[in-house]
């Protein structure tokens, strides 16, 4: 272990990133129940994506510590799977078999892209306001989801969207919601997931010792199954080389990118994980690693894969190397056999760590300058479309979009990189092939 990691050189021992990977993965584990959550509304089985959220968790974890010897978890990136659900099969009517081949020819593009370091470049094209407004606008996202799966908030043909009358089953959400804020904000490791298991013990009654003129929340399947594994291989890789899925290519790619690359860079600073030119530590293998994930996905039947921002919570515990990622990916490996126990989790029992999850992500907004308005209003209209517009794919467009058309009739031209240009053709190429 220390020859490989380098422990001591990291100011580090065994002990001290085992208790980090069990933190990370406590922080990140929350994504086993939720991604299954969102994906199989696109009509995919839930058990089939918990397997399929489990391998690629596992594997792509153990690739990040012993390829890249980063403390990073690798998991089924929250925002992608929206998107997978929301924007491109329930949107875009595109069949999930389809979306998984999209996801697969994405990884792909990561992967060539990482190899040739034309990933690293790219992103330095697009302009930061717009990158932070582009993750805070996910976590709006996420968060509306959130708040839709509880039935907190419901269609209103008066005002478009209202709040439903309190019912059980929101007191219960609401209850839920309090016990993970409160969880989060005193920094309990593992909060969210506490959270979930909380809500979902609390579902229980509902419909059975209390409510009963309501349908029971959860109907008890048993606790051990084995894998199902129906979702390998199920991608359509013709169909989804198609023109009509270059947009949803296209949305995968960049939004993959914006997120994985911040977490890397925002994480590396953080816990001072950078070479002796400031970059971050091992960013090449890391990028590659994300590439691999998202790949790796869609051959097994879930969303992309990318980097995971609450690995600064094994990071805050002393986590500094490869090691911790081998820890928290191996802590994925049991859950593949409890498929059965996870599926009794409903929908108001994630809904909580969807909308706290969404707070999370709104914080880059922070590092916008709303006094400078030709910065503000691309990365305002970037952010709020997302949400209103119920797709992440409309949101990325009109910010950049709308960020090129401001700076070039304000005489700002030189703040336009070629490569924004680029990216502004494939943008209206998007909303052309819509």
């Amino acid at each position: 272990m220390e020859s490989y990691f380098h422990l001591k050189r990291h100011n580090t021992n065994f002990k001290t990133e085992v208790l980090a990977g069990v933190s990370s993965f406590l922080a990140t584990a929350y994504i086993i129940v939720v991604n299954p959550t969102i994906l199989s509304q696109a009509g995919m089985p839930f058990s089939g994506v918990l397997t399929a959220t489990v391998l690629v968790s596992f594997f792509s974890s153990l690739m990040m510590g012993f390829y890249a010897r980063n403390p990073i978890l690798v998991a089924p990136g929250m925002g992608l799977n929206a998107f997978f659900t929301y924007s491109a099969v329930l949107g875009m009517q595109v069949p999930w078999q389809v979306a998984l081949g999209a996801v697969f020819w994405s990884g792909i593009v990561f992967l060539v892209l990482s190899v040739f370091n034309v990933r690293t470049l790219i992103v330095k094209a697009i302009p930061k306001p717009l990158r932070y407004a582009i993750a805070a606008g996910i976590g709006l996202f996420i968060t509306l989801i959130g708040f839709a799966n509880a039935k907190f908030i419901v269609a209103n043909p008066a005002t478009i969207i209202g709040i439903s009358p309190m019912n059980p089953a929101l007191l219960t959400f609401l209850a839920g919601l309090l016990l993970t804020a409160v969880m989060v904000v005193r920094n309990v490791k593992g909060g969210i997931l506490i959270g979930i298991i909380f809500t979902t013990l609390a579902s229980y009654p509902i419909g059975r010792w209390w409510a009963t003129d309501m349908e029971p929340l959860i109907s008890w399947q048993g606790m051990v199954a084995a894998p199902d594994f129906s979702l390998i291989l199920q991608l359509d890789l013709v169909n989804s080389l198609k023109l009509s899925i270059v947009p949803v290519i296209f949305a995968f790619v960049f939004t993959d990118m914006f997120d994985s690359l911040s977490t890397f860079v925002g994480l590396a600073e953080a816990a001072n994980l950078l070479d002796e030119h400031g970059e971050p530590h091992n960013v090449k293998r890391s990028l590659t690693t994300d590439a691999v994930a998202t790949t790796l996905a869609g051959l097994a039947g879930s969303s992309p894969g990318t980097a995971y921002i609450e690995s600064a919570v094994g990071i805050e515990a002393g986590g500094r190397t490869g090691l911790t990622a081998v820890v928290g990916g191996l802590l994925f490996l049991p859950f593949l056999f409890l498929a059965p126990l996870l599926s009794m989790v409903p929908a108001i029992a994630t809904a909580p760590a969807l909308v706290l999850v969404g707070a999370f992500m709104v914080r880059p907004v922070t590092k916008i300058d709303w006094f400078k308005m030709d910065d503000a209003i691309p990365a305002f209209l970037a952010m709020v479309l997302i949400p209103f517009t119920y797709s992440i794919t409309q949101g990325i467009i009109w910010g950049f979009l709308s960020w090129t058309a401001l700076k070039l009739v304000t005489g700002k031209k030189h703040e336009i990189s070629i490569a924004l240009w680029v990216i502004d053709i494939f943008a209206i190429a998007a909303l052309v092939l819509h």
